[in-house]
């Protein structure tokens, strides 16, 4: 047989396609009239919040590459311009869908349900008056209207804020003839207001700010005459940029670059579709953008603003029923969790099971006396952490505290930079990683004093230590006292805080050493065990798929007859059902109430499976640009709980599952008319909660 070139760029998906795809998939959630409606409004704002960091920072990179001449195609094949043009026609396409989603579907939905956003076309009377009341008393001393002549250019405008371009006919009071000005919105007044209910029609009628604003611009303008007042937001590059090597300090540094992401390179526009053709490409000229950066649209110019509407109408039938995170067996009714975990290790699936014996480990740590150190890492916590409240306690109490943030977390980093001031004030030890790479991993350490000996105990995640996620995302978490993972953990703080070489760790595999060869190694074990006559199996979860040697890995072991299964919930470059090549290869994307956020690794290994949890996508990045680890679960009850309930449940999954194509696209699945219905998160919900 001629040998294949597993290199050929047409055996790769485009990443930033399938990331187009992944918001697709997300905003035909909001479509779906099985999940309750304010859910699925819900899932519109995520689509559209989802694009926007798309734009701020994978087609912002794009365009990077093309001003810098870097014409390296990706596995793929496609270059720079390739991609933005492909990308340019599917972004178009999802706002189109976006915005029809919204005005056909979900208006006319909530309408039904009393839920009404009133235009200003249609306000009563008294609707009117109270909306005037309104403006003079919350808009109009706050807002500045900025007119546009040679003495006032154009204003520098903030990443994603809402702005409104006016035009106007006549002379002010200084006899200035200026045809246009500009409206910024300050971001500290809803994008809603609720109209009250003696004056409304239903049991909720809102009118935008957008709407409030169109109705009394003229007065902003003495003596002129306003002729039109068109919304427009402009997408920015919020990357940053900082030269580790070249830096002394590395907060230091951040903080002086935060303010700047406001004012990136400019990289979308978006307006009202009734903006005239002229005021749009006066608005392009300004930022230096071309017309396929032009998104007019059918409403909001930024759809995330309707997230509020699920806070605001309380109207328990159309939201997803609440349910109570339950405790594993092994915490019911304990006391001493010390004592618990000593008894054996207690695996807990968020956000299934509480995310509270975590925030109690640590809170008996810093209480306990006969503990003398904790160490932990923090990636994303939240503004007000339960978890980093008691880390002030402990290092307050005296206690060896030792904290690694990564002040880099993307659109975290001015949170992270508080906690970080927060943690050294109290007396905390705080590092910021290693340069060059993104502590990424997710690691808590209690070293405590038990008679004659030194204990480890250790948490560790395949989430944020962040108790608002872990009820919205599913991850999972162990806590141990087993001595060799605490040893490698241990020595993992070591590499995170000290200098020296790396020692060799004997149950975790990390990142940026030993996670992407073990990976491949146990893959590669996959083949042989098949050409010796065993079956070989690989199962495997993820949010993105991406790196380039483990798909070709893949594709040998499918080749050799591997049955590999794959739940990617984003990103997959990897194409499956290629015949010769990728013939043993599934891949299906779940997705409903909860993010899909866990990262589980099973391999056969010939009738002596190994489960692997970890923080790390399969990506470039999380290989060789971060600190990460996996870790085995090795008590075979709570493997074969994670085998069940994070990988074979998602496999037969029928009601929220889709299956990646060859080409590429995504089918939904559907339950065969004689096939049991089955969804893997609401039979999780049934198992596992109160």
């Amino acid at each position: 047989m001629t040998e294949i070139d597993l290199t050929n760029p047409e055996l790769y998906l485009n990443r930033e396609l399938s990331l187009l795809a992944f918001n697709q998939r997300v905003l035909e959630l909001a479509r779906q009239d099985t999940i309750p409606l304010l859910e699925r409004l819900r899932f519109l704002c995520i689509s559209s919040t989802n694009l926007d960091e798309f734009f701020e920072v994978r087609v912002a990179g794009l365009k990077q590459q093309l001003q810098l001449g870097v014409n390296t195609p990706g596995p793929d094949g496609l270059s720079a311009a390739e991609q933005l043009a492909r990308v340019g026609q599917l972004a178009h396409a999802l706002v189109d869908d976006q915005y029809t989603t919204l005005n056909d579907i979900l208006i006319p939905a909530l309408a039904e349900q009393n839920i009404h956003f009133v235009r200003r076309t249609h306000w009563s009377d008294e609707q009117a008056a109270w909306v005037k009341d309104f403006f003079d008393r919350e808009l109009l001393p706050v807002l500045s209207p900025l007119g546009l002549d040679p003495a006032h250019p154009f204003p520098r405008i903030l990443n994603k804020s809402l702005n409104f371009i006016v035009t106007l006919e006549g002379k002010d009071a200084f006899g200035r003839e200026s045809r246009m000005a500009v409206v910024q919105a300050p971001r500290s007044l809803p994008r809603l207001a609720r109209l009250p209910r003696e004056i409304a029609k239903g049991d909720y009628d809102f009118v935008f700010l957008s709407s409030i604003l169109h109705a009394h611009v003229g007065e902003l303008f003495q003596g002129m005459t306003v002729t039109g007042c068109y919304q427009f937001r402009l997408t920015r590059n919020s990357d940053l940029f900082v030269h580790e090597e070249e830096i002394d300090d590395l907060l230091m540094a951040l903080e002086g670059e935060l303010p700047q992401r406001n004012y990136g390179e400019a990289v979308r526009l978006e307006v009202a579709d009734n903006c005239p053709t002229k005021v749009a490409e006066f608005l392009l000229r300004q930022f230096k953008l071309g017309q396929d950066d032009l998104y007019q649209v059918n409403g909001l110019v930024n759809l995330n603003r309707l997230m509020a509407v699920h806070e605001l109408v309380e109207r328990p039938d159309l939201k997803f029923p609440p349910f109570v995170p339950a405790l594993p067996p092994a915490l019911t009714g304990a006391s001493d969790l010390f004592h618990t975990i000593r008894r054996g290790d207690v695996l807990l699936h968020h956000p299934y099971q509480s995310f509270v014996p975590v925030v109690e480990f640590m809170r008996q740590a810093a209480r306990d006396p006969d503990v003398l150190a904790i160490k932990q890492t923090l990636y994303r916590t939240g503004v007000r952490s339960q978890l980093v409240d008691i880390l002030v306690q402990a290092a307050q109490a005296g206690k060896e505290v030792t904290v690694v943030i990564e002040l880099r977390a993307r659109f975290d980093e001015e949170a992270n930079i508080q906690l970080a001031n927060r943690l050294q004030d109290a007396g905390a030890h705080v590092t910021y990683g290693v340069v060059g790479y993104k502590t990424h991993a997710k690691l808590a350490m209690v070293v405590r004093r038990e008679k004659d000996r030194i204990r480890r105990y250790v948490h560790l995640g395949t989430g944020n230590y962040h108790a608002g996620t872990a009820r919205a995302y599913t991850d999972f978490g162990l806590l141990t006292v087993n001595k060799v993972i605490g040893e490698d953990v241990h020595k993992v703080f070591q590499q995170l805080t000290g200098l020296g070489k790396v020692s060799k760790l004997k149950k975790l595999l990390q990142a940026p050493f030993t996670l992407h060869s073990g990976m491949l190694e146990r893959i590669e074990r996959e083949i042989e065990h098949v050409r010796s006559g065993k079956p070989g199996q690989v199962l495997a979860r993820m949010n993105s798929l991406i790196e380039p040697k483990l798909i070709q890995a893949m594709y040998r072991a499918s080749q050799a007859g591997v049955r590999i299964d794959l739940v990617v919930r984003g990103v997959c470059c990897l194409r499956p059902g290629v015949p010769g090549i990728s013939d043993n290869i599934r891949v299906r994307s779940v997705m409903g109430r909860f993010l899909e956020h866990s990262r589980v690794f099973y391999f056969q290994n010939g009738g002596e499976p190994e489960i692997f949890l970890s923080s790390a996508d399969w990506m470039p990045r999380n290989f060789f640009r971060r600190v990460e680890v996996a870790f085995p679960v090795e008590v075979p009850e709570l493997r074969d709980r994670v085998l069940q309930e994070s990988l074979l449940a998602y496999t037969s999954d029928n009601t929220q599952a889709w299956a990646l194509q060859q080409d590429g696209s995504y089918r939904r699945l559907k339950a065969a008319s004689n096939h049991k219905r089955r969804s893997a998160q609401d039979e999780l919900l049934g198992k596992l909660t109160s």
